[in-house]
């Protein structure tokens, strides 16, 4: 892990065959994760290729290397891989959020409009927008995973299942208060950027449970380094 997230994907490769016992397929996974970080796509898929060798049902191998090929626009691989995911009957896990307010939990999807205070949301989120625009925060298109049209990238970002949630808790809770979300996936690079931005706009510290770790921000910083 420490190599991979130094960029040094050969020696972490050359480590796990050198290493006293047989890797397992989270080994191959943690390498596998280095190379979608740091878009090396050959080693990627060698790592992949390993971890389902041991496990041929880990659906998140598919996902990962189905976004290291969506990274770099390699549609018709991202194609393959997910008619592989449907040949072996794997799903992946839609993603959501939630936060605790006053005892009750809120639940969001991307996009989702079946909040009773979706108009309220949607209207601190294109405020959270706009003042981010104006400290240099932009939509970076080019992460959005799937092929659609510029416009549908942009309201995808804007309206993931995390943004709701942080809006959701900024008009439900008091000035200064932290929020707690949690996610069942891992938290996408520009929802990231944009929690650290957040963050910092409005004085508050946000703590994310992403399926990879805590992220705790505070102050436009977080404490995953930019690394998960």
């Amino acid at each position: 892990d420490l190599l991979g997230r130094a960029g040094r994907l050969d020696d972490a490769e050359e480590f796990i065959k050198n290493m006293p016992f047989q890797p397992d397929s989270m080994i191959w996974m943690t390498l596998l994760g280095s190379c979608r970080v740091h878009a090396f796509i050959d080693q990627g898929e060698h790592a992949a290729e390993c971890a389902l060798k041991l496990d041929p049902q880990l659906e998140s191998a598919y996902v990962v290397l189905s976004n290291l090929y969506a990274a770099a626009s390699r549609w018709d691989d991202v194609s393959k891989v997910r008619q592989l995911m449907a040949n072996k009957g794997l799903i992946k896990e839609p993603g959501c959020s939630w936060i605790e307010v006053n005892n009750r939990v809120h639940k969001f999807v991307v996009g989702d409009t079946s909040h009773p205070q979706t108009e309220e949301i949607y209207v601190e989120l294109e405020r959270l927008n706009l003042v981010m625009e104006e400290e240099g925060c932009f939509l970076e298109t080019n992460l959005v995973l799937q092929r659609v049209q510029e416009e549908q990238k942009e309201h995808l970002l804007c309206y993931h299942s995390e943004r709701l949630a942080i809006a959701f808790g900024l008009i439900s809770t008091p000035c200064g208060m932290p929020l707690n979300i949690t996610k069942n996936l891992r938290v996408c690079a520009v929802c990231h950027t944009a929690t650290k931005f957040i963050s910092k706009i409005v004085g508050r510290e946000i703590v994310m449970r992403d399926a990879k770790r805590f992220h705790h921000f505070k102050d436009g910083v977080c404490s995953c380094g930019d690394y998960w």
